[in-house]
């Protein structure tokens, strides 16, 4: 039986060529009239692949059994909504921790020794003329981790390595870990040198890192954002970075990605990266093949990887 699916936006060119081998595909962002397609073609999709559906797009899909998703982040499907209508929903975990957790480590390198900002303290020529300055580094710094998760965990291990003290911040305490848990973000914030944010994003999260908790980070306190730029109040981070109050940020999104606030552009203490936590050639394929996977398992009636609901 052939088997229909939806794409709504581009993916990795090898999760392309293994969708478009088992199943029929068609790319609704390909389309001019994206509406007249769907009201008269909608009722043949079986699975979605790829992120961002939304209850209307389900609505247009009558027969939609599952959705796909390339990612771990699953705040841009409305969840509820599919949950109502019995669609399966799957994401992409774990093959994408080890990748994150790199990224936070050199950007919080790369914002402890100014990097990017040598970097271009030597191609503009200035280093004959002026030493580049000294700044601070991870060692027997404490961190304190928004979120022990898949991801949150590899951090902590890479940060161990670091020589850095770690504790955490969730919605419980894991008794086996043996990092210190804190049930207050701002009292964890208040006895960090460094925030790493990795907590899942959505309504239950917006805004926890609130204008307290950066405050109570304080004047020689860096924010490090890897999950989404939502869970920042954005506009009080700007503030601080700027007044002193929050002494550094290295942030790989942003509240309105790809937006981005033009006052970080003119600071020094901050390091900033076009989201690109899992974007090595290694993990996008992985996330590409587990997607698949998922669906592939879906409709043989097996049980599937990693499901969301």
């Amino acid at each position: 039986m052939t088997i229909e699916i939806l794409q709504t936006q581009p993916l990795l060119a090898s999760c392309e060529e293994a969708l478009s081998a088992r199943y029929v595909v068609h790319k609704l962002h390909d389309m001019s009239d994206k509406a007249g397609w769907l009201a008269e073609n909608g009722a043949r999709i079986r699975a979605h692949a790829g992120s961002g559906v939304r209850a209307d797009l389900m609505d247009a899909l009558p027969n939609l059994e599952i959705i796909a998703s390339f990612g771990v982040g699953y705040d841009n499907i409305d969840i509820a909504a599919a949950k109502a209508r019995n669609i399966r929903v799957t994401n992409t975990p774990d093959v994408l921790n080890d990748a994150v957790a790199e990224l936070t480590i050199g950007l919080m390198i790369s914002l402890a020794r100014r990097i990017p900002q040598s970097d271009q303290f030597v191609r503009q020529g200035k280093w004959p003329n002026a030493n580049f300055g000294l700044f601070s580094e991870l060692t027997g710094k404490t961190v304190g981790i928004l979120g022990l998760g898949r991801i949150g965990k590899e951090i902590a291990t890479r940060a161990q390595a670091m020589k850095m003290r770690v504790v955490y911040y969730g919605r419980h305490h894991q008794k086996a870990m043996p990092h210190i848990y804190y049930d207050n973000l701002e009292d964890m914030a208040r006895d960090s040198d460094w925030l790493v944010v990795i907590a899942p994003g959505g309504k239950g999260t917006e805004g926890i890192v609130s204008r307290k908790v950066l405050e109570a980070l304080g004047p020689k306190g860096c924010v490090v954002n890897v999950a989404r730029g939502t869970l920042i109040d954005e506009k009080a981070m700007v503030e601080l970075l700027q007044n002193g109050g929050l002494g550094g940020a290295a942030l790989d999104v942003f509240e309105n990605e790809p937006q981005v606030p033009a006052a970080l552009f003119d600071l020094d203490n901050v390091v900033l990266s076009p989201h690109q936590g899992s974007a090595t050639h290694q993990t996008r394929d992985a996330m590409g093949a587990l997607l698949v996977a998922n669906l592939e398992r879906h409709f043989a009636g097996e049980p599937l990887i990693s499901a969301v609901v």
